[in-house]
């Protein structure tokens, strides 16, 4: 299971997403460019201490994150706003990959298409969308409670 951030545009989101990643002991892939310095000096004070402790991936751009993780079964699910199926709904692998979109545009068309799965989180109507730190949260813990991954 592995958390990829697609040209994220805020890096105190970014940060909260590695510490996520680090106390869950799930690798972060970071597709670039970013919005903002992505140095490893720049992700560490993100991430502040836990830092050192996730294993962090920065991509060139997304074919590059594609050359490198996609294949041997590994899916690309997509989180969306405007995903057709339910997080609630999506039967979780432990090879999957949960792609979150940039917090000003989402993720771009041609990677909705590239996707396995299109999936949205449920929320009460007339709202867009959660942080992304937020739903990178909810996602991965739904994810991980389905496949057992939980560290002990």
């Amino acid at each position: 299971m592995r958390i990829a951030l697609y040209q994220p545009d805020i890096a105190g989101n970014v940060g909260t997403i590695l510490r996520l990643g680090a106390c869950w002991q799930v690798g972060v892939d970071i597709i670039l460019p970013c919005g903002f310095p992505a140095s490893d000096t720049q992700l560490k004070r993100a991430a502040m201490d836990y830092g050192r402790h996730v294993d962090v991936t920065r991509h060139i751009d997304f074919e590059a994150f594609a050359a490198e993780r996609l294949g041997n079964g590994a899916r690309l699910i997509a989180l969306t706003s405007g995903g057709e199926a339910s997080l609630y709904d999506v039967r979780f692998q432990a090879g999957d990959i949960l792609l979150m979109g940039r917090e000003s545009a989402g993720l771009p068309p041609e990677l909705h298409d590239r996707a396995d799965l299109r999936v949205r989180i449920p929320m009460a109507q007339g709202f867009r969308s959660l942080n992304l730190a937020v739903a990178s949260g909810i996602a991965l813990g739904e994810a991980m409670r389905q496949t057992g991954m939980f560290p002990a």
